[in-house]
């Protein structure tokens, strides 16, 4: 009798158990998936940038009957903001200010141009500075969710690796990393650096255990 109830304990024991790896390798299966698919979306999109999408419909030559004369007030405004020509790339419905490569992890994330809880979420963001590629600091954040994903592997990276910025005109700008180093929260003392008029970037994400930031600091060659 206690041997046929022990038994029926160690069934339900081994049942829970078996349940259990079952649910967790489905959990890591589909953790797995998840990251690989964001990883294979942001890499495709880095490899088919090109910079601002061109609107303006070619007129071929003798086929303007039945077209109105622009108004040549129109095209100056169109020449001066740019809204006629070109429209910002746009990634899971983020606008683009461009695309950042970084061989040593492999990694490739476009560059969205605000930071909001969703965006961050989505890929790395534009913070604060200057226009990219451009001189003076641009500082840009991004997640580390100690999984691979987003500025995750930062902390591998070393002095002299090299990090690529293609920005939305398709100039694509070669940036070596000159200092590493943790700081905390609160701290943006590095933000407004001189630059002595060279374009630099300034990657910034939370340290594996949340405490402090990780700070990468590249200058453009």
């Amino acid at each position: 009798m206690f041997e046929s109830k022990y038994s029926k304990v160690l069934t339900v024991i081994l049942v829970i158990i078996i349940i259990a790896i079952v649910g967790l390798l489905a959990f890591l299966g589909y953790d797995y998936y998840q990251n690989y698919m964001i990883t294979k979306d942001t890499s495709d999109f880095v490899d088919n940038f090109q910079g601002d999408v061109v609107n303006q419909d070619p007129v071929e030559d003798g086929d303007n009957t039945g077209e109105t004369e622009e108004n040549p007030f129109e095209q100056i405004q169109d020449a001066q903001t740019g809204s006629a020509s070109n429209t910002k790339q746009q990634y899971k419905g983020f606008g683009v200010l461009g695309t950042m490569e970084i061989p040593a992890i492999n990694f490739k994330y476009p560059i969205l141009e605000k930071v909001t809880k969703k965006s961050i979420e989505t890929s790395v963001a534009f913070l604060y500075g200057t226009e990219i590629n451009q001189p003076g600091n641009s500082v840009i954040i991004g997640h580390n969710y100690r999984n691979g994903l987003f500025f995750s592997n930062n902390k591998k990276l070393n002095v002299r690796d090299k990090i690529y910025i293609t920005d939305n005109s398709g100039t694509k700008v070669t940036y070596t990393i000159y200092n590493k180093f943790e700081t905390t929260p609160e701290d943006t003392s590095f933000y407004q650096r001189d630059t002595k008029g060279k374009a630099e970037i300034t990657l910034s994400t939370c340290t594996d255990d949340s405490s402090a930031r990780l700070i990468i600091l590249a200058r453009a060659e």
